[in-house]
């Protein structure tokens, strides 16, 4: 495994963990991890690119190393700790981007809101979540109150060779030896709940449980649908063939191509023999693709 290392970044009220793989002058390329994700789990993918390259993979606010807040969160509150990123790495020129479902949502937003700041753009399964209907409102709302009287909790797992077997069961793509892997930065030692829910320690997953807790705000796939639109930089979609969030799509006709067609110029490519987590099933192959839109 080629070795990374950490680096920290102050922001106001924040403390980010950066982890960086090669050269830091060669190209610079960001890679950005989905929800209840780690920047660790890019490994696979890093270790099988062929280039030299520049790499910053941050963990997101209340993941991983980065700070928890121990408080609800806001998506827009990623888009401007990407922002901040981008300009500590990068100050001058165009970026390229490359983000895992929450990370790809993150990235395309950017790429619309500050087009002149992407240069090319890869996607892997972050191509917005279900759309919702302004009557779902109130009953959002109630959730959230509840959630306020009563902050979530991570399982406990009584060890990490569990919480591997966890991530065995969820994916029938991952190998034991990736799942050990991801066991050691997917996971911490912490306090959880158990199944019959009685509070103990253990291990627990890498991130802030108020991740868990749903927004007040509904999704609203009019104003995501716009700001693509905005978008002038190319695009690469990737998905991965046995997704789940492609058979979500598959639930709506015509929704996975009016989503697509917001984009000027966009690109899609299918990984086979990959769920959701294709950075962890096929990184290989996600490589490839990586390598070669950005060549």
């Amino acid at each position: 495994m080629r070795r990374s290392r950490s680096e920290l970044l102050d922001l106001p009220g924040i403390r980010l963990h950066l982890r960086r793989w090669g050269d830091p002058a060669a190209p610079t390329l960001f890679l950005l991890h989905g929800w209840m994700d780690v920047s660790a789990s890019w490994q696979f993918v890093v270790d099988e690119l062929r280039r030299d390259w520049n790499i910053v993979a941050p963990d997101w606010r209340g993941f991983g190393p980065s700070q928890w807040l121990n408080r609800p969160y806001f998506f827009a509150e990623h888009l401007g700790d990407l922002e901040a990123i981008v300009d500590h790495i990068a100050p001058a020129g165009a970026v390229r981007l490359v983000g895992h479902s929450m990370g790809g949502i993150l990235a395309a937003l950017y790429a619309g809101v500050r087009p002149e700041r992407v240069e090319r753009l890869v996607s892997c399964e972050g191509f917005g979540i279900a759309p919702t209907m302004p009557d779902m409102a109130p009953e959002r709302y109630r959730q959230w109150l509840d959630q306020l009287r009563s902050p979530p909790r991570m399982h406990a797992y009584p060890d990490r060779a569990t919480f591997a077997r966890r991530l065995l069961k969820s994916d029938p793509y991952l190998t034991p030896a990736r799942a050990d892997f991801l066991s050691r930065h997917l996971a911490r030692v912490g306090g959880g709940t158990t199944r019959a829910g009685e509070h103990r320690h253990g291990v627990i997953w890498n991130g802030d449980p108020w991740h868990k807790a749903m927004s007040p705000y509904l999704f609203r796939l009019e104003e995501s649908m716009a700001v693509w639109r905005q978008v002038r930089c190319p695009v690469l979609w990737v998905a991965g063939r046995q997704s789940w969030i492609v058979r979500d799509y598959a639930s709506r006709p015509g929704d996975w191509e009016a989503r697509r067609a917001c984009f000027a110029e966009v690109r899609e490519e299918w990984i086979e023999e990959a769920d959701h987590m294709l950075h962890h099933d096929q990184p290989a192959a996600l490589a490839g693709l990586i390598e070669g839109w950005f060549a």
